[in-house]
């Protein structure tokens, strides 16, 4: 069982004394041993087919418990593959167990209930950042050891207009079908977030019914070695594969395609050690983002995010590519991202970090090299301390020592949007060897300390500064 503990590797007030710590002549040497240590888990050569269980390879009955059956029997026995054969099958919330590998074979769907009845009783979980007990996510595992979400088959969270989707309410005019009068997550999402600002215990945190939060789709909570790969994700509730305080994780060959509201696409949040690699993702908001919890609720847990690499992904629509934040308050290191290729007219940013002064936070370490961007909507590289609520809290955010190495981008609105606080400049970011062409306007630059350019050129013409 994996304890938080285990996790905490510093505290909050020694990430913000001082500079920060002295880069290495090689930082990417660094990303080697990261990956080097991880280890996707292990299982026995067993099988257990869920049709074995009576479950319905025609989706009319439900499969749930033929499911939690075969998972229940995988554990007991020691391990294994709990295979979902070719079929379309329909299910409720499916739980992991410790060694249990979940394989959806090529040809198989695994669509997902739209009752929200079904996701009930509440499970331990965690919600834009904040602690608490709500719906289960769709696929769940809670302090387990060695789990897997593996195979080519599709997992179908069967979301829409109809289902799931509304309950954002009012955003972006509506397009996602709420409309004046039907009920929508505002009132229990102040609800939560005041209460976490209380300290209110986590068991007395109970939503669910009534409350309008949507579960994510995949979430491992305080698990240890946990490989998430190949299969695909469509129609996604909420956040799609949202690995919260686990440590040993790889996510690969993901083909994650999900537009409802808030269906970004991997969000680790105070995970460490974590591989994502040779994913597809196009999204309804940011496509990666790495996340440490929020405000209060990030602060009391203090465990950051940290070893942190992403590789040989492709991006399409989504508000970011990578992105860090904005649910940033208990820190995020040591992040890596190189050969990507980033590439829509509906993508906002290629990089991007989101903060402001309720979230703070320390933001440091970040890497990203031979990155190709196509084309993205605003900037390639942004910095927002003034994200939602802005200025507006008692926090500093702070971010520094960010290098941005052989970059090239096609057309963006700008190469770089900057904006830090007077009193909480952005520290020590870098292009080198970077080039961007097809830029339309200048860049913005405010309260940035210590940027520097090398062999940077825009629209063809060598860059001595953004401003």
């Amino acid at each position: 069982m994996l304890h938080r503990r285990d996790l905490l590797v510093t505290s909050a007030a020694a990430l913000l004394a001082g500079p920060a710590r002295a880069a290495t002549p090689d930082p990417w040497a660094e990303a080697a041993a990261i990956v080097a240590r991880i280890r996707p888990p292990a299982f026995p050569d067993r099988d257990f087919p869920i049709d074995r269980y009576g479950a319905d390879r025609e989706a009319v009955a439900d499969s749930s418990a033929a499911i939690a059956q075969a998972i229940a029997e995988c554990h007991a026995a020691g391990g294994g593959r709990v295979v979902v054969p070719p079929g379309d099958w329909v299910t409720g919330p499916i739980h992991l167990k410790s060694n249990v590998n979940l394989h959806v074979s090529e040809g198989a769907t695994l669509r997902f209930k739209t009752d929200p009845k079904a996701y009930l009783p509440v499970v331990f979980t965690r919600w834009e950042g904040v602690e608490l007990m709500n719906y289960s996510p769709f696929i769940y595992a809670f302090e387990c050891e060695n789990i897997a979400i593996t195979g080519k088959g599709v997992l179908d969270g069967q979301c829409s207009r109809e289902h799931w989707w509304t309950w954002k309410g009012p955003w972006k005019q509506n397009q996602h079908g709420w409309a004046e009068g039907m009920p929508n997550q505002r009132p229990a999402r102040a609800k939560l977030f005041q209460m976490a600002e209380d300290r209110v215990p986590v068991p007395e945190r109970v939503f669910g019914e009534g409350g309008y939060l949507r579960p994510p789709f995949i979430q491992p909570y305080r698990c240890t070695n946990v490989l998430i790969e190949g299969v695909s994700l469509r129609r996604s509730p909420f956040w799609q594969v949202h690995p919260v305080l686990c440590r040993n994780v790889t996510i690969r060959g993901l083909d994650i395609n999900s537009h409802g509201p808030n269906n970004d696409g991997i969000d680790p949040e105070s995970c460490r050690d974590l591989l994502i690699e040779d994913c597809f993702l196009s999204t309804g908001d940011d496509c990666i983002a790495v996340n440490s919890g929020r405000n209060e609720d990030g602060r009391r847990l203090a465990t950051p995010s940290e070893n942190i690499v992403i590789r040989n992904c492709r991006m399409a629509d989504g508000h970011g590519g990578l992105t860090v934040g904005s649910q940033i308050s208990g820190h995020a290191r040591n992040i890596f991202a190189e050969t990507c290729r980033l590439d829509s007219p509906d993508l906002d940013h290629a990089i991007r970090f989101k903060n402001n002064a309720l979230r703070g936070g320390v933001v440091e370490n970040c890497y990203f090299r031979d990155l190709t961007v196509g084309q993205v909507r605003k900037a390639v590289v942004t910095v927002d301390f003034n994200y939602e609520e802005g200025a507006r809290g008692r926090f500093t955010p702070v971010l520094r020592n960010v290098v941005v190495e052989r970059v090239t981008s096609g057309r963006s609105a700008r190469v770089a949007d900057l904006q830090g606080f007077p009193n909480a400049p952005i520290y020590d970011l870098s292009l080198k060897d970077c080039r961007f062409d097809g830029v339309a306007e200048p860049s913005i630059v405010k309260n940035v300390r210590g940027l520097k350019l090398q062999g940077v050129t825009v629209n063809g013409r060598a860059a001595r500064s953004l401003a």
